[in-house]
């Protein structure tokens, strides 16, 4: 057995552990919870939170914490001891089923949105028996979810899993309209693949706008960026390979399936992609890969960016969220099969999620909505704002012959002919590759392209989940009562089709004359946070999540407020970073380079004509013009972030942010990068992109 084989797990308490560990009966009540959602009675919890406390202590546990995520975008923990005293004097290590079951938070310290005021503080965790706990430092974490006193949602997963309970029961209804029985659960599966950025940590102790953002607020391009694409798939610098070992190992450690690792297109750039498991297992997964990520490259004296768009000249990062549809059968619901054209449960499928893509964009384009992956869709490496669904070439043809109720012939795959005799024939995909698209279909599942790197998989696959189940649940309601199944089901797909094909794309969404076509088709072009929050509360969009029991209606109004107040804050951090750094470092330094160029220039005066301008004097005037200018923005940027912080209304400052503030921010940098280019490096406050970006040997 390889080493990886005989760790890989070692820190999860799985169903082989479970096994071991628990009595035979409570062992097989703790599998219909996790095959069939069945609710754990407090006599069972009890038997295994002593089993959990045991196989936890035996590994250096001596602390256990229920693990949730609020609605930072992080997750948040308190540790409590196992200890417990004796009666004389000595302590005993007690876990109780009480214990594992429910834990008590502070919810008013965390976002509401409203639903929590300040003295009104309590709130609740409670397992989620389906996510493995696991041990990381010596503690035992517990999955959890988070809600308030009165039961509204504060987190991401318990919304996360009502929408996979939405999506299991629906999707059951049209399964056993084709006769399958056999099935008793089906979940959303997904496999997000993570790129982040590492640079040098002592170049990032000497960057205030990395420490307090995440993003270099200012910075002239390199001569080098990723003009030459020489980084992408290229060799792994040793240091970068050190830390991706350890990562691997870590996560192996604690079931996560990192897969896939290698560097990405722009320098300093890199992806771990993992492979598929549930939703909710994926999204804890995925959580505590970022967590790690950030842990484990300070060891290695780097430090992991996982902001969108952390440079300004270079691509950003972004999770692709693959997402399909598996049965406890082990069947996939969006595979094709060899003749998709007459796999009719397959078209089903297909065309419940074009058209849940179709009604609900403008809610996808809200799940991947924030402050920094603004930044980011449309720029290089990222879809554009317009959410656009790609089917490729085989499976397009199949449903334009549906429409045109033409035959589509079942041809044999085309093989693929590389040209080169000793390398062996495979058959060429059903469809192609395409980096441009917001939701392309990739062979067996969709890949959401839009989420941002730093954000929680979460908010992304509940409007997703959701939004099939809507669906799922109208098809199956008019297919339960047709007379002749096999007619309504064609007019169904051929319908849907007809109906949603305005959101099919399979050209290249960067070009500016897709933007256009988009929208002589009527779809949304969201470019900001706030544009998109705008249509969060559209009364379709209220139906949708309430009819299928995801949230309530307060809770919807919550996020809302949650999401435009995290917009507001975080730009209101960005900018008054930017004031702090021009201030007290950037215009000083200038102002020195300009008097050490007076002098200089005063000294050279005799040896020039006097119609001539020396590269001092020539200097001076431009660094003299721009510190003015940048002096004048500095002062219009406190004064319209000043009147931001003070509107009272969330929608409006949010609003006050996208449309004062940041253009004024994005002024202020094009004059400092142009001062950057005309100042020495020793004499520049802080480290250039060219220091940051290949800083890493």
């Amino acid at each position: 057995m390889s080493k990886v084989t005989e760790s890989f797990g070692t820190m999860v308490f799985n169903e082989t552990v479970m096994r071991e560990k628990l009595p035979r009966e409570m062992y097989k009540k703790m599998q219909a919870t996790l095959k069939k959602g069945k609710r754990l009675d407090i006599e069972t919890a009890n038997v295994i939170a002593n089993a959990m406390k045991d196989w936890a202590i035996e590994r250096g546990a001596t602390h256990f914490t229920h693990w949730f995520q609020p609605m930072t975008g992080v997750t948040a923990e308190k540790h409590d001891s196992f200890i417990e005293p004796a009666a004389d004097g000595r302590i005993i290590m007690e876990f109780t089923g009480k214990e594992l079951v429910s834990g008590e938070s502070d919810a008013s310290s965390f976002p509401s949105g409203g639903l929590r005021a300040t003295f009104e503080a309590r709130g609740y965790t409670a397992w989620d028996p389906t996510s493995f706990a696991f041990i990381k430092d010596n503690t035992l974490y517990i999955p959890t979810a988070f809600c308030s006193f009165g039961g509204e949602a504060l987190d991401g997963k318990t919304p996360l899993l009502r929408s996979m309970e939405a999506l299991n029961r629906e999707t059951l209804r049209i399964l056993r309209l084709f006769g399958n029985e056999d099935v008793t659960a089906v979940k959303a599966t997904v496999g997000a693949e993570q790129e982040y950025f590492l640079i040098d940590a002592d170049t990032f102790e000497h960057r205030p706008d990395l420490i307090y953002t995440g993003r270099t607020l200012f910075g002239a391009k390199a001569p080098k960026g990723q003009e030459l694409d020489d980084h992408y798939f290229g060799i792994i610098k040793p240091r970068v390979k050190e830390f991706m070992a350890e990562l691997d190992e870590e996560l192996w450690k604690v079931g996560v399936l990192a897969k896939t690792e290698h560097n990405e297109g722009a320098p300093c750039q890199h992806e771990l992609a993992p492979i598929f498991a549930t939703t909710n297992i994926a999204t804890d997964h995925n959580q505590l890969t970022m967590e790690l990520m950030q842990r484990i490259a300070r060891k290695h004296g780097m430090v992991c960016l996982l902001h969108e768009k952390p440079f300004k000249w270079v691509a950003g990062s972004g999770k692709h969220n693959n997402w399909s549809l598996s049965t406890d059968s082990g069947a996939n619901l969006l595979e094709p099969g060899d003749t998709p054209f007459e796999n009719a449960q397959f078209l089903l499928f297909l065309t419940a999620v074009i058209k849940a893509v179709d009604d609900y964009q403008e809610l996808l384009r809200i799940s991947v909505a924030s402050a920094g992956n603004d930044h980011r869709l449309g720029a290089a490496e990222a879809p554009p704002a317009v959410v656009s669904m790609f089917l490729g070439d085989e499976i397009t043809a199949v449903l334009e012959a549906i429409e045109n109720e033409s035959t589509a012939s079942a041809k044999d795959k085309e093989m693929m002919k590389i040209g080169v005799h000793v390398l062996p024939k495979f058959p060429k995909a059903s469809s192609d590759r395409n980096r441009t698209s917001p939701f392309a279909f990739t062979g067996n599942k969709f890949e959401f392209r839009m989420l941002g790197a730093s954000a929680s998989i979460a908010d992304a696959n509940i409007v997703l989940n959701t939004a099939v189940a809507e669906v799922l649940g109208k098809f199956a309601d008019e297919l339960e009562g047709a007379i002749d199944f096999s007619s309504a089901l064609h007019d169904l797909i051929r319908r849907t089709v007809i109906e949603h094909k305005r959101i099919l794309f399979n050209g290249n969404g960067y070009d500016d004359s897709w933007i256009e076509e988009a929208e002589k088709r009527g779809l949304s072009n969201l470019r900001t946070t706030p544009d998109a929050l705008a249509h969060y509360l559209d009364e379709k969009n209220i139906a949708l999540f309430t009819g299928n029991k995801v949230f309530s209606e307060s809770e919807l109004r919550a996020r809302y407020e949650v999401y435009l107040e995290r917009y507001a804050k975080v730009l209101n951090i960005e900018a008054r970073t930017m004031v702090g750094m021009v201030r007290t470092a950037i215009l000083p330094a200038v102002s020195k380079y300009i008097r050490q160029l007076s002098e200089s220039a005063i000294a050279a005066k005799s040896f020039i004509a006097d119609s001539d301008l020396s590269f001092e004097e020539e200097t001076v005037a431009s660094l003299t013009e721009l510190s003015s200018k940048t002096y004048a923005f500095i002062k219009m940027l406190e004064s319209a972030n000043d009147a931001a912080k003070a509107l009272s209304c969330s929608k409006e400052k949010a609003e006050a942010y996208r449309d004062s503030v940041l253009p004024i921010m994005e002024e202020l940098r094009g004059a400092v990068d142009s001062m950057e280019k005309l100042v020495p490096a020793d004499i520049w406050p802080y480290p250039t992109y060219g220091n940051i970006l290949f800083g890493v040997k």
